[in-house]
């Protein structure tokens, strides 16, 4: 079946000397893989390299057998032109680590489309925006709404979250609950918006321990979920 539609790129590998194997999340039809043939090395083709760099968000027509193969790209276009996420060296980082999440994280070839609208319009506020400190924690922290898995947040006043069951906690019934700093913060995000994202004032070390607890939080309710490799990269670039 033809389709156009939007789509995000969560991936590019090299194959071969000149060929990449793409993987998007599409809002037609969730995440979907094509062959680009030649991409690499062809100047005169209709796809350029460029096109298809992390969490580029383009306008594709494609032919769709969803039959969980590689599909075929019959055009591609940039739909929104970024101002700083691939030329800014932290939101760089950012851009790394965030995609690498999504790669871990989104599995499903079907339509989620308030997932797409919400990866959608959360890039474009993190191209916008230069105070990003924090961005990726509220970030995953929200993408965990769409995946399935966001905490319960009717009795945060009490001290434990439970990491396995996703809720607050008056005592540590498990070895998945956690209390402190990390509860604090957690509080703090839970239902704040990017814009509200200056009031929230973390150090390095802080945010390195609420990113890891995320971390395990996504292992815990994902399969087969592994730490990204570029989360050393993020952490240098904020420490």
């Amino acid at each position: 079946m033809l389709v156009t539609t939007p789509a995000i790129i969560i991936s590019a590998l090299k194959y071969g000397e000149a060929d990449l194997i793409v993987k998007a999340y599409t809002y037609s039809d969730g995440l979907k893989t094509y062959m680009l043939k030649g991409v690499l090395k062809s100047k005169k083709g209709k796809f350029k390299a460029s096109q298809f760099q992390l969490l580029t968000q383009l306008e594709i027509v494609a032919r769709h057998r969803n039959q969980g193969k590689m599909e075929y790209l019959k055009e591609a276009k940039v739909k929104h032109t970024y101002t700083s996420l691939h030329t800014n060296m932290v939101k760089g980082a950012m851009l790394m680590f965030l995609a690498e999440v999504l790669k871990n994280a989104i599995r499903e070839e079907e339509a989620n489309r308030e997932l797409f609208e919400y990866l959608e319009t959360s890039l474009m506020w993190l191209d916008l925006h230069d105070q990003i400190a924090n961005f990726h924690l509220l970030f995953l922290l929200n993408l965990t709404r769409y995946l399935g898995f966001y905490p319960d947040a009717d009795a945060r006043e009490l001290d434990y979250f439970n990491l396995l069951e996703g809720v607050f906690e008056w005592n540590s019934v498990n070895n998945y609950c956690i209390d402190g700093q990390n509860v604090a913060v957690l509080r703090q995000l839970l239902g704040i918006h990017f814009d509200d994202l200056n009031t929230l004032k973390l150090n390095q070390q802080t945010r390195a321990n609420f990113l890891n607890m995320l971390l395990l939080y996504y292992g815990l309710h994902i399969e087969g979920f592994k730490k990204p490799k570029s989360l050393a990269v993020l952490n240098e670039i904020f420490s």
